[in-house]
């Protein structure tokens, strides 16, 4: 209570709140501009900090679980499989290309969530809705409505097995990487 005075010990009981002790104001030189700056400044500063992240950190897959993909060893080249990563209600696919690479992007369309499918005879992955396509290599959008390319699934080849090690869908960490 001693950081804080009354509007009427404030003013030397004289002014417009002088019959007003029960309004308190903070002791110190804040007022109403003061205030809204330091509040504007802070939002602005924690704003930035929230969308502000290291491509390093982005990317990196520890947060995701490590899930064996079955069948992956049993497809031919310039094939597709379906699975779920990291969890069951997450749907993603696997491209197996015609010289033998492996790559995973999670299945939703970046639009408006449609299922994209693998397209063999234009080598991309195609969205039914509004005929959206990505590139079946790096997820980037190749043309149609989405912007934003597809979640990646980062994978690596353990004892002639294929395991699912991450997901991503920062655009810093799109750089392609094959598993073969």
């Amino acid at each position: 209570m001693a950081a804080l005075c009354t509007n009427q010990a404030a003013e030397g009981g004289k002014g417009m709140n002088s019959n007003r002790p029960d309004k308190l104001v903070p002791a110190g030189n804040v007022n109403r501009r003061k205030f809204c700056n330091r509040l504007l400044t802070t939002s602005a500063v924690m704003l930035v900090a929230a969308n502000c992240k290291s491509p390093a950190v982005a990317a990196t897959p520890s947060s995701y679980p490590t899930v064996r993909i079955d069948g992956a060893e049993t497809m031919s080249p310039n094939s597709f499989l379906l699975f779920n990563y990291p969890n069951r209600w997450d749907p993603a696919i696997l491209i197996r290309t015609a010289d033998g690479k492996y790559y995973a992007h999670g299945q939703k369309c970046s639009h408006l969530g449609c299922s994209v499918n693998f397209n063999r005879e234009e080598n991309c992955l195609q969205c039914p809705c509004h005929r959206g396509a990505y590139d079946m290599k790096s997820g980037l959008a190749l043309h149609g409505p989405p912007r934003r390319p597809l979640d990646r699934i980062f994978l690596e080849m353990r004892g002639g097995q294929l395991w699912a090690v991450g997901r991503t869908n920062d655009c810093d960490a799109f750089v392609t990487t094959a598993v073969e």
